[in-house]
Formats: structure tokens, sequence, C-alpha cells
């Protein structure tokens, strides 16, 4: 027991909040699989107060995914008044995508704090990028419900918004690729290569809450018959992370290569 309080101190040292509600913290790093495991021995011991059909981090999780975005938006329409709403809104959703806040999660080692059931931890859960995410969106919620809006808004500023916004170096005015699927394509007909093709490999976990696994093929013998493949939470999220990987994967080409089907058409 005193090694998790000691851990729970570790990640309060790193949110830089500690908590009035631990309890709160506890609830955003419990996935449901271990809150089930829980419900299911207090109803076999005949124990009266177990956990709480909402001891898991699902509904935290909800509230953080609002939190994070009304965060966002405000920064970003203080930050650039001289944007269009069609940049804010790249931004944004480049700023909350599963891909950055996978980053941050990582940086601050979530995985290691999670609550697992059994079932989940033997299937490698600690380092499934949707599990992750999903805490951190929790742990959002939870320093919302602690410590208030000025709690929440100073970590998700700090740590998501500005540290990215920084290295993207907006002052040049060039926006970040953030459509990939749309750069892949036309990376590919300006070297003239075969279209990529999507193709959904893997669909899991209960109805309203998937994870898809998708696979983009480069087949063209000059693209390096490359083959990526990515989990989202939606068909659409796995397609663009997908299509990322092709895009560094052409990237890390001989120009020579990239070129060669290009100037074989032209022959």
């Amino acid at each position: 027991m005193k090694s998790r309080e000691n851990e729970i101190m570790a990640l309060e040292e790193s949110l830089g909040h500690q908590f009035q509600r631990p309890e709160l913290l506890e609830q955003a790093l419990t996935h449901s699989s271990q809150a089930r495991e829980v419900e299911a021995l207090g109803a076999g011991s005949g124990a009266s107060g177990g956990s709480s059909p909402n001891g898991d981090n699902e509904m935290l999780e909800f509230l953080g995914d609002a939190v994070l975005g009304l965060v966002t938006s405000e920064t970003l329409f203080h930050r650039f008044p001289e944007f269009q709403e069609g940049q804010l809104s790249k931004l944004r959703a480049h700023l909350v995508g599963q891909r950055h806040l996978l980053r941050v999660a990582e940086q601050l080692q979530i995985g290691h704090y999670m609550r697992l059931g059994r079932g989940e931890e033997k299937s490698g859960g600690r380092n499934k990028a949707s599990l992750q995410v999903d805490a951190l969106e929790a742990i959002l919620a939870a320093l919302y419900l602690d410590g208030g809006w000025p709690v929440a808004r100073d970590f998700i500023v700090r740590v998501i918004v500005e540290p990215e916004l920084a290295q993207m170096k907006l002052e040049t005015s060039a926006m970040p690729v953030m459509d990939f699927k749309s750069a892949l394509q036309e990376a590919l007909q300006a070297r003239g290569g075969s279209q990529p093709v999507y193709a959904l490999v893997k669909e899991e976990g209960p109805e309203h809450k998937k994870t898809f696994t998708v696979e983009v093929r480069l087949p063209a013998a000059e693209m390096g018959q490359f083959v990526g493949r990515a989990q989202g939470a939606t068909k659409k999220r796995a397609e663009q992370e997908a299509a990322r990987q092709a895009l560094e994967h052409l990237a890390a080409l001989p120009e020579a290569r990239q070129s060669s089907a290009g100037k074989n058409g032209a022959a």
C-alpha cells in the first residue's frame, strides 16, 4: 500500500498538483477491466461497500476530453488572432489528437501508474496507445474537479499545448501537415506512383469504445513495397497515422528512387 502511495505522490509531482481528493486521481488511472474485477470480488464475498459502478475512468475521460478541447481552443484563439477558422481547427485537431497525446502520456509514464485487470495486464494494456490516452484525458478531468479551472488550464497549456506549439515554430507561418492522407496522395501523384491502399485489419473492443487497426500499402516496387500499420479510436484516426508512417518512409527513400517512376513514365 505504501508503494502505491509513493507512486501517486510521484505522479502528483509530475503533474504539478497535490490532490485534495486523491481518489479522483486513482479513479482516473483505473481501467474498466480493473473496476469490474473489484466489483466481481465484492459481489462474491458479499461485501457491501465495494467499488461503485462508476469506479473506472470512462466518465472522467468524457469530461477531460471536453476540458482539453476548451482550453486548447481558448489558447489558440488568443495566441493566433490572425489565423482563419480552418487553420485553428486543424491546429486544435493536432493538439488534441491521439498521436500527440500519446507522446505526452509517455513522457508522464502514465502507463506505469494505470490500474488494469489481470486480462488487460497480460495483453500488454500498459503499452496500448488508446488506454494511455484515455487515462491522460481522465487525469485532466481529475485536475479540473480537484483544483478547478485554473489548475486544469495551467497543466494543459504548460504540458500539452505550449511545448508542441514551440516545436512547430508557427512564426514561419507554415502550418504543419495534419491531413496526412491528402499529403500522402499528393506526394505519390508527384512521383508517379500508385495510390495507397488502406485496409481495416482488426476491430476490437466494445461497441462504444472500439479500437481500429488499419494498414496502408504502397504497392509500387519503386516505393519499397511499404506497409504501415496503426491503431486509432476511429478508422479515420488510424488511417491518418498509417499515412504519416508512409510519408516518413517516402521521405527516407533515396531521391533517385523516389523520382524513378516519373522518369520512367517520361521516357
